[in-house]
């Protein structure tokens, strides 16, 4: 038994060794796209999205062994949280590598297409943010820190204003005629790619709670609907004895 013990929790640590590695690979993938997008690389943005299917192939394969394990193991407790949560993070990290992937399509739609020095800056910034927030995500979820798991959302309206800073400046760029509408449609798609990379590091923060406290904010508004019912519920039947009570 002790044995068995034991194959579980190194089957345990080598998933977790593999979601910091599939997070590894999708941060990498926020720089290669900013720079393919800002320096007109064809070849590069051709490259990164095949790159994209080692992410597939990984992610894939973490969530088979998570469902192995739970069929197989069933595991309790602390244990079933890791593995619904590695199994919840493997697909959050698959979206933000698609992402990245999308801003590499973007770039070849709008090839040749200049950025001012207002916009090239901004675009920086959105990738060195959401790349920051990302490895925050995954050093919460490696070092099980629900505090930092739970900061990530307030730090993500830094990455929020960013975006709303580069939305206007794509207004103010068409509008001098920097860039044309074709290409002001393609950035801001873009921007919002590097917006949702954001929210999916909050997301990686939440599971990391889950994981740790066996807590989700969900369970907040699950409690006030409950109690919401409940009220209503208490509510109809008072009205419903009130009205027998005014019977003949």
């Amino acid at each position: 038994m002790q044995e068995q013990r034991k194959t579980f929790h190194q089957e345990l640590d080598a998933i977790r060794d593999d979601i910091v590695k599939l997070a590894a690979l999708v941060t990498e993938f926020i720089p290669r796209g900013t720079e393919v997008l800002l320096n007109n690389d064809l070849q590069g943005a051709q490259q990164l999205i095949e790159d994209d299917d080692i992410l597939d192939e990984l992610a894939v394969d973490i969530e088979d062994r998570c469902y192995h394990i739970l069929a197989l193991k069933q595991p309790m407790a602390s244990d079933l949280r890791s593995i619904v949560t590695a199994i919840r993070l493997a697909s959050e990290l698959e979206r933000s590598g698609d992402l990245m992937v999308n801003v590499a399509k973007g770039a070849r739609r709008i090839y040749g297409a200049q950025f001012d020095p207002k916009l090239r800056g901004l675009i920086e910034r959105m990738s060195e943010e959401a790349q920051r927030l990302f490895r925050l995500a995954i050093d919460a979820y490696v070092e099980h820190n629900a505090g930092l798991a739970a900061a990530l959302d307030d730090m993500d309206d830094q990455l929020d204003a960013l975006h709303k800073d580069y939305i206007q400046a794509i207004f103010e760029s068409h509008h001098t005629g920097s860039i044309d509408l074709e290409a002001a449609v393609q950035l801001a798609l873009i921007g919002r790619y590097y917006e949702r990379i954001g929210d999916h590091a909050v997301n990686i923060g939440t599971r990391v709670q889950y994981m740790v406290t066996g807590w989700l904010p969900e369970h907040g508004g699950a409690a006030r609907a409950k109690a919401r019912a409940a009220a209503r519920q208490a509510l109809g039947s008072d009205e419903v004895a009130e009205a027998d009570g005014d019977g003949p």
